[in-house]
């Protein structure tokens, strides 16, 4: 018979009952289950020099995150999608702000890559209604640096923008709202800006509003669960070839946008040779505070030598 397992994929997580959720590739670089801290994941943060007046202002106040057992004021804790704690992002009630996590690390060779993790999102529960198009994005990204270029894929969920649906989803009855929200990519940056008076530091907010494009085929209805206080955990997975600078698959539980996908891309910066830094967010689209769990997460590559 046959073999089911990928050819890419090491037979032996199969018999790791925490592992055998994922399809990693055969070297598993990190495996981070927050029940065991942070993992080293912190806050993203902007580049300063001299004083931290000079961060630009969209850095200025993003916020770190902090270990949760996923309290609710009508259930109690109900813990993370396995074990007691996730990781949890959460911007500050104003509309368009943002909570960013990062995780910094550098490639060993220029290999194959697959990020993947469940997560979950929701807005605070501090109405009793649903709040379904309370939350605008969350989004994963990497920020990578071979010996000619630095790139950087960022691929967001827009679930709502100014209150509606971010792909449709309103019926005639009753107005009721079944958000689908859509899969994009950053394919434009915002412009460099010189940090402080050495020449040394530049900075750019790459995570703006604009510049961001549609992905054909990445239209999605997510689960929501019926009251304010539900959570449901999903899949994520993005496959990243470093060699070629090509990003192969985004994958959200059953949809599968296949590759390759666009990213935003400019010369190799000093310092940074060999970057590979794995980040995710999440951003509120109300006055309301929105959150990301963060459960498990795993980065393999493929064993090149």
């Amino acid at each position: 018979m046959p073999s089911t397992v990928p050819p890419t994929t090491s037979r032996y997580h199969l018999a790791d009952p925490m592992l055998a959720r994922f399809e990693p590739l055969e070297r598993v670089l990190w495996f981070d289950d927050f029940d065991r801290g942070t993992c080293g994941w912190t806050a993203h943060i902007g580049n300063y020099e001299g004083t931290l007046d000079t961060l630009l202002p969209a850095y200025a106040d993003l916020r770190p995150a902090q270990l949760s057992n996923l309290t609710m004021w009508d259930v109690g804790s109900m813990g993370a999608m396995d074990g007691t704690y996730a990781l949890k992002l959460a911007t500050k009630p104003t509309p368009g702000h943002m909570s960013i996590l990062i995780k910094r690390q550098t490639w060993r060779e220029l290999a194959n890559v697959r990020f993947e993790g469940y997560l979950a999102y929701k807005p605070e529960a501090s109405e009793l209604v649903l709040g379904e198009l309370d939350v605008r994005a969350f989004g994963i990204g990497f920020d990578l640096q071979d010996d000619t270029s630095r790139w950087m894929p960022q691929y967001r969920f827009l679930n709502a923008e100014g209150g509606e649906p971010a792909a449709g989803g309103r019926t005639e009855q009753q107005n009721r709202v079944t958000p689908k929200g859509k899969w994009q990519h950053r394919t434009e940056t915002s412009a460099f800006h010189q940090i402080g008076g050495t020449g040394s530091t530049i900075s750019h907010w790459h995570l703006a509003d604009e510049g961001w494009s549609d992905i054909p085929g990445g239209e999605q209805i997510m689960c929501y669960n019926e009251i304010p206080t539900k959570v449901n955990w999903f899949y994520v997975r993005v496959d990243i070839d470093l060699l070629g600078r090509r990003v192969t698959r985004l994958q959200c539980n059953d949809l599968v946008l296949e590759g390759p996908l666009d990213f935003i891309e400019f010369p190799a910066m000093p310092n940074l040779r060999g970057m590979l830094n794995a980040f995710v967010w999440i951003q509120t689209d109300t006055h309301k505070r929105a959150f990301l769990y963060l459960d498990s997460c795993v980065l393999s590559t493929s064993a090149v030598g």
